[in-house]
């Protein structure tokens, strides 16, 4: 742990401060008795020559010892205060580069789990209950299609609801009409997945929008996928109806935020947090601040790195890479730890 070196450094500046002070002591009482032997050989007259010369000796040697120590002492402050500054940028780098490869991970998996949904969402707008629903949506076919829609949602958990909309915008089926009853009937025409989806070109194309909450699925937040849905499930055909999936993305990105490794230590003052093109909050393991506060990062054009703010903490950061033919919204993965 670089944190380690600079204990070590400041225990080893410790240490020599309190054996040059050791030192100094000796030296002292040492000139004290050299002192005290020269006047003795004073008093003493002749007899105390060779004495007088042996306590001055030891005099010079006493002050020689001062003189280096306290040299030892002026130059071992600037070594260690040296040392000390390069560890704590060894400290800052080594810890910035982890938070920012972490963040790399946290929206790396944020992005292939929503590549998935842009391809479930152009797979099931060629299904064929689906397209029948949008084709000739009678009771019975639209009864049929919210019954396929419902299963599916059966084995894929992670969405909340799925939608077909016909060409004007209405909802004419749902995969959870006993939860969210207030969705059959009501009109999406105004929703930008709905009229991106419609403005695609092939079966290929796809529509999604930055996250928001959804006031016919009990204000939860989602992540909307759609995709136009075309006469006969043919990829050129003509547009009849649009499908709209709906990613419960409230759960799902919780679970992403919580499952970055880190210490025990390091969960108490670290919030790990997934932030859109705008840096707005989007996710965060304290729950605080969804689509309400902003972290404006300082990336200086960077895809990733790390700093350090104002106020000492650490921030790591990264863009998000994409995944396959999904390309991303522009969104970060970004974690801010406290200092130690």
């Amino acid at each position: 742990m670089p944190e380690r070196i600079l204990k070590l450094s400041q225990a080893v500046s410790d240490l020599a401060s309190k054996r040059v002070g050791e030192i100094q002591v000796i030296t002292a009482t040492t000139r004290i008795l050299a002192l005290n032997a020269m006047i003795e050989a004073a008093r003493a007259g002749e007899a105390g020559k060779g004495f007088s010369i042996v306590a001055e000796e030891v005099r010079k040697i006493s002050e020689q010892i001062r003189t280096i120590s306290k040299s030892l002492t002026e130059e071992m402050a600037e070594r260690v205060g040296e040392l000390n500054e390069l560890g704590q940028r060894l400290v800052s780098h080594v810890r910035g580069q982890r938070l920012a490869d972490l963040s790399l991970n946290m929206i790396d998996i944020i992005d292939r789990n929503l590549y998935e949904r842009s391809c479930d969402v152009r797979w099931w707008a060629t299904d064929s209950a689906v397209v029948d629903c949008a084709q000739n949506p009678t009771d019975i076919v639209r009864d049929h299609a919210s019954r396929r829609l419902g299963v599916i949602l059966g084995a894929y958990t992670v969405y909340l609801d799925l939608w077909v909309a016909d060409k004007n915008g209405k909802v004419i089926a749902s995969g959870r009409p006993e939860k969210y009853g207030n969705a059959q009937g009501s009109s999406v025409a105004g929703e930008s997945w709905f009229q991106q989806a419609m403005r695609t070109q092939t079966g290929d194309d796809y529509a999604v929008v930055d996250i928001a909450s959804n006031p016919l699925l009990e204000d939860r937040l989602v992540a909307t996928y759609a995709a136009a849905i075309r006469k006969d499930g043919d990829s050129k055909g003509e547009i009849i109806g649009v499908l709209g999936i709906f990613f419960d993305w409230q759960t799902q990105s919780q679970a992403v935020v919580n499952s970055i490794n880190l210490t025990d230590d390091e969960r108490a003052r670290t919030r790990c947090l997934l932030l859109d093109s705008r840096y707005r909050v989007i996710a965060s393991t304290d729950g605080q601040g969804i689509l309400q506060q902003t972290v404006p990062l300082q990336t200086e054009g960077k895809g990733a790195g790390s700093y350090t703010d104002t106020e000492g903490n650490t921030i790591g950061f990264a863009l998000t890479p994409g995944y396959e033919t999904y390309k991303g919204l522009g969104w970060y993965g970004c974690i801010v730890q406290k200092p130690v």
